[in-house]
Order: structure tokens, then sequence, then C-alpha cells
């Protein structure tokens, strides 16, 4: 029996490989200046547009998906007899997740028994689309719905998430510094590197002064923890910044024999928070 893959747009997946995949997005909603983004995965949205803009200071919010949306979705694959896969981003960072948990017990109350498996993915951006990606190749591939899931739930904790920030004022405007800390992190050249702990959550592992060694402390700490690099394939995200993605590949190549290195850039909801200019490298390692 075939089944559904859903995902949510913050995974940030290329739309090309979604629809051959025939992927199920949720689409996030990004707020910027009143002016309502929907993060489609690009299919509607101005991408470089909006890296433009939170380049020049603008703020945007993004909103978790409410319970209705995903009794909408969720309603109509239960109709159709069709499981559901549903990977879900961190529960650590949005309440997405318990909302489709909601809703899943109000369609069991209607419908009794459905089929409907949610995961905690407990990454984000291309963390989460890894991870995607990888239930949407073995699906390909013929794996059934529950080896998939038990692959995921497997090997979640050994995804290893590296990011760099660049601008610490878009951190200060967002709210997620103080002044203080951004005004002496700018004076004195200091870029965070943050990663996912075990409950989903981001938190800041390093400070690295000069832009340079942030990239070099990324390769290297990707380097160091990989478990079988050649039978990998390596996200590298960025917001705006391709040649620097670039550039973290070919020295990740110097370093260690890998499957595939795919580049891809920042959806708005992920970026709306790193500020323009972050970078992330994703791969699978020890666990966490």
């Amino acid at each position: 029996m075939t089944y559904k893959i859903i995902a949510d747009s913050c995974c940030d997946l290329p739309l090309e490989f979604v629809e051959k995949h025939h992927i199920h997005i949720m689409n996030m909603v990004i707020n910027m200046e009143g002016k309502e983004i929907i993060d489609d995965l690009g299919k509607t949205f101005d991408r470089e547009a909006f890296f433009k803009n939170i380049k020049e200071g603008k703020i945007a919010s993004t909103s978790q998906i409410n319970i209705g949306t995903y009794l909408e979705v969720f309603k109509y694959y239960v109709e159709k007899s069709e499981p559901i896969l549903y990977l879900a981003f961190s529960s650590g960072l949005s309440g997405s997740y318990n909302n489709a948990l909601a809703a899943v017990e109000m369609l069991r109350e209607e419908y009794g028994t459905v089929d409907i498996t949610v995961i905690d993915t407990l990454a984000v951006c291309l963390g989460d689309g890894l991870l995607v990606y990888e239930a949407a190749n073995m699906k390909a591939a013929g794996k059934s719905l529950i080896e998939v899931t038990r692959w995921i739930e497997e090997n979640k904790l050994k995804l290893h998430s590296w990011v760099t920030v660049d601008d610490i004022k878009h951190l200060e405007r967002g709210g997620r510094i103080s002044a203080v800390s951004a005004t002496l992190g700018t004076l004195l050249n200091v870029k965070p590197i943050i990663i996912m702990n075990q409950l989903g959550g981001l938190v800041p592992y390093a400070k690295v002064r000069g832009r340079k060694k942030s990239l070099q402390f990324l390769v290297q700490k990707t380097a160091e923890g990989i478990i079988e690099p050649e039978n990998q394939t390596i996200f590298i995200g960025h917001a705006g910044v391709p040649e620097e993605a670039e550039w973290i590949k070919e020295a990740l190549l110097e370093k260690i024999k890998v499957k595939d290195i795919k580049i891809y850039p920042y959806g708005p909801t992920i970026a709306a928070h790193t500020g323009f200019g972050s970078l992330a490298v994703f791969s699978f390692g020890m666990p966490k």
C-alpha cells in the first residue's frame, strides 16, 4: 500500500524534489511589515527579494501551523484511505508538532482508527530536509511506511547541525540577544556557532572571531563528527551567500570523501530568524 509523506515548508528542500516525490508540504506563514508571505518553497514568493529585505534590516515574524490546517490536510488523506507519514520540524522550536498530534486525536474521535504517523524530527531547516530527503528516497526505493518510520526514529538523533550566523545585529533586532551583546559582538567581529541539542532546541556552542574562521569551524566539526561519509549526502544551507556555501563544499571535499554534497538556500521561515549570511552544514554522525 502506498503512503503520503507530509513535511513542513521549513524543510527547505527544492520544489523540484518535492514535486518529483509527491511530498505534501505544509506551508508556513511569515509576516514582514504587515504583509503575509507564504513559504511555499519559492513557488510564489521572491526568495532573493526576501534575502535583500532582511539584509537591509527588516524583521519578519513566523507563526506555527494551526490545528485547523492539520485537520483539513490529514482528513483529506484519511478519507482517501491513504496512510500518512508526517515529518514535523522540531517541537523544541514550534508548537506545530503538538498541534498535529491534537488534530490526529480529533480525527480518531471522528473516524476511529486513522493511519497517521507523526514524527518529531527534532530538526529544522535542511536538517529536517535531510530526513525528509532520505525518507522520500527510501519510499521511492520501495521501502514500507514501517521501514521508513523505523529508520527516521533510529537516525534523527544522529543528525549533526552546525550553524553560523553572520549578522549579530539581526539577532538583536529580533530580540534574540541584547543590544550590549550585539554591539560587543560586532566590534569584536564575533560569529556565533549554533547547534541543535537532543531536545530539538537551538543552543550556542562557540563564538569564533572572523567570518572565515566560522566557516572553517563548520567544516572542521562536520569532518570530525561524520560517520561513513562515503554513504552520505551532506546538505549545506545558506541565507543569500551561495559563494561561501560553495567554499564550504570544496573545503569538505578536501577533507572527506562523500557520496554527494547539495547546496540549497534557506526559505523565509528560517532566514527570518537567522538573518542574511547564515550558513549551515547537515550530516549524520555519532548520536548526540
